[in-house]
């Protein structure tokens, strides 16, 4: 059987790195890619280049790290063009690259804080989508392509003083609905998945926002009563990433511990 090949976005440490590592563990092969680099318009540091190197050495000859910046359209058609020209085609992208910026109201949000949630979270996800949707619409009849993004159970209710991360992952939801629609008949699907809190970097950096002294004080939102791991939420991505998620398309997958039940 030939290997499915995805490219994952925001996969040096994280959802976006667990999805790398459980996608290879089922014999996928990928490019996993990653700004690998500070934004100015960030308090907090963003995954560095070695933890995307790591992210691929583990998987050798199945996952090819590429540095790249989502918000850059040539960038990621280069990433999607690495795995049609390596691995053969295009049988899944996934937007998992996002950041976290906030801690104040609406009215005083900065245009860095909103130009970097819309750029990475919103813009990110519109550039894979179109440079990975054409490639996934080259796969001959019948298809089984699937593009899914990161948003957030922040889409779904309002976060005190992150208005900012509200409005771009409803933005990402609206955008999956639309491709989705867009799509239909082609045997591609489009679809999200909203994490609760998960335990992964960003999570601290809204911590810091927020002015608390240890990230367990999320767990209180959730029925889980526990932060999620980062490989639960990836469980959710690789199974719509897989063909037994064929008629789930235009929706989300809540994986978010009962945060918004």
């Amino acid at each position: 059987m030939t290997p499915r090949v995805a490219v994952v976005t925001g996969a040096g440490r994280g959802i976006g790195a667990a999805v790398v590592h459980r996608l290879a563990g089922e014999g996928w092969r990928v490019v996993a890619v990653d700004v690998a680099a500070d934004s100015p318009g960030l308090g907090y540091p963003l995954a560095r280049r070695e933890q995307l190197a790591e992210v691929a050495a583990k998987w050798p000859g199945q996952v090819l790290d590429f540095v790249a910046d989502v918000r850059d359209q040539q960038a990621l058609d280069e990433a999607v063009a690495i795995a049609e020209r390596e691995f053969g085609g295009l049988d899944a992208a996934v937007a998992a690259a996002a950041v976290m910026a906030g801690g104040r109201p609406l009215w005083e949000t900065t245009d860095s804080e909103w130009e970097s949630l819309f750029g990475a979270g919103v813009d990110g996800v519109f550039h894979l989508a179109r440079a990975a949707v054409p490639a996934l619409l080259r796969r001959p009849q019948p298809r089984s392509g699937r593009f899914v993004a990161l948003a957030s159970a922040a889409a779904h209710t309002g976060l005190w003083r992150l208005a900012g991360y509200n409005a771009a992952k409803h933005a990402v939801v609206g955008l999956i609905r639309g491709l989705a629609t867009d799509l239909r008949g082609t045997g591609v699907t489009a679809t999200a998945v909203s994490p609760g809190s998960t335990r992964t970097p960003m999570l601290q950096a809204t911590a810091e926002l927020y002015d608390l002294d240890d990230v367990e004080e999320f767990a209180q939102h959730q029925l889980t009563e526990r932060l999620l791991e980062p490989e639960e939420v990836a469980a959710a991505v690789c199974w719509l990433c897989g063909p037994d998620a064929s008629a789930v398309t235009g929706t989300v997958v809540h994986a978010d511990g009962g945060f918004t039940a």
